[in-house]
């Protein structure tokens, strides 16, 4: 693949990219050399690209594996501030910050990696089959997750938002 299509895809598909940097990063210079170390792991990992899955699924996995990895690497550095900073990245492709979105990107900040992993892709209308691809669970262990994942930040979320 040439540079200009590699560009070209990542251009079309970076909202992916900005909601894991989103997720696993919580400084913006941090989600900011999150972002570029991912497309870099994209752009070396790309001639293993066979098209056996959607361009997006592949990418998801580069994404979520590199945020993983740069995840231990800071943590390792330097004791991740609690504070929840995540809407202060902000792009084209963030939605406003209002209440409900403050409290719902606390109550994900406070999942395990694989959980924020699954919350992203079913926020992306994944199917659970797909999303179990991605993370290389079964569809039925993605579904019972799931659907302790969407108990879970609903109380999550509605603690938050009558604290405030």
């Amino acid at each position: 693949m040439e540079e200009k299509e590699f560009i070209a895809l990542i251009t079309n598909h970076q909202r992916i990219i900005y909601k894991v940097c989103n997720l696993y990063a919580q400084s913006h210079t941090d989600k900011e050399d999150l972002f570029q170390e991912i497309t870099l792991n994209a752009w070396k990992g790309i001639r293993n690209f066979k098209g056996d899955s959607l361009f997006t699924t592949w990418l998801y996995r580069v994404a979520l594996n590199t945020a993983l990895t740069f995840k231990r690497k800071e943590n390792r550095q330097r004791k991740v501030d609690s504070a929840v900073d995540a809407l202060a990245f902000s792009h084209d492709q963030q939605p406003e910050a209002d209440e409900q979105l403050t409290a719902m990107y606390k109550a994900i900040h406070g999942l395990s990696d694989i959980d924020k992993a699954l919350v992203t892709l079913y926020l992306d209308d994944y199917d659970y089959k797909e999303m179990g691809n991605v993370l290389g669970i079964t569809a039925n262990n993605v579904a019972v997750k799931m659907n302790r994942l969407k108990k879970k930040l609903k109380e999550e979320s509605e603690k938050y938002l009558y604290s405030h």
